[in-house]
């Protein structure tokens, strides 16, 4: 038994290391392709020092633009599947978002198409990938590092929110700061029985959300805003997904 109990936790331990080394290579591989979209030179030069600026208040006219530069041309290059960059300012969040053809691609692969745990932001395959319909909704995973969505359940706290009210999308099509309207916890099997991935069920999505939010945004939307959907695992419960909703505001 003694021997038995060595060689399993000798195996574990080592795929403990190998899944360790996997993250590792996936968050240098997400370094390259940031340094890549904003040239890593000027273009990243400008970046960091927009940093500096002061940032709007969120509801405030969509003018500040840190990273007008993410060079798409470069991202396509690499992969076709890539829909847009989501940037969040003093979090983890600066990443490519991938669009296919189904749930599954993206959950265990980067964008280069390399097989990683880590995966890679992407789209709903029943939403447009140019963030046309009035909703679209990116997955991704819970790390325990905080990298990928794993910033979101900070959201949980109205503290997080006051320092951080929107992040930046920037798309071929436009580029957005979107401003952060409500955060809730759902189930899968109750999002996937409502349907809350399309756009005709968004206003049975807000009024869930805005009975389950866990902070409070004070943004006013219109009816012809579009928004965006920002969803990963939680656990307060089996199969639980946290959902992060915000208005995207033309840059």
């Amino acid at each position: 038994m003694l021997a038995v109990s060595l060689v399993v936790m000798l195996i574990f331990g080592a795929k403990l290391l190998a899944l360790r080394q996997e993250y590792r290579e996936g968050e240098q591989s997400y370094k390259e392709l940031a340094a890549l979209a904003r040239h890593a030179g000027v273009a990243s030069a400008v970046f960091t020092a927009t940093l500096n600026e002061e940032p709007p208040q969120s509801g405030a006219p969509a003018t500040f633009d840190p990273a007008a530069s993410i060079d798409f041309a470069a991202l396509c290059a690499i992969n076709p599947d890539t829909a847009a960059w989501l940037y969040s300012p003093g979090t983890p969040i600066d990443y490519p978002v991938m669009r296919a053809k189904d749930y599954d691609y993206y959950l265990r692969r980067l964008p280069d198409g390399a097989y990683n745990s880590s995966g890679s932001l992407f789209i709903d395959y029943n939403c447009a990938a140019d963030f046309s319909q009035k909703l679209t909704v990116v997955y991704g995973h819970k790390m325990k590092s905080g990298q990928m969505f794993g910033s979101l359940a900070q959201y949980k706290k109205q503290a997080y929110y006051t320092r951080h009210p929107f992040m930046y999308l920037y798309s071929e099509q436009g580029n957005y700061r979107v401003d952060l309207l409500y955060g809730c916890v759902i189930g899968a099997g109750e999002w996937r029985e409502r349907a809350f991935m399309y756009e005709d069920n968004l206003e049975s999505l807000l009024s869930y959300a805005a009975y389950n939010t866990t902070f409070n945004g004070d943004i006013q939307y219109q009816a012809t805003d579009k928004l965006l959907a920002l969803s990963t695992c939680s656990y307060e419960f089996e199969d639980a997904r946290y959902v992060v909703i915000g208005v995207l505001q033309t840059l």
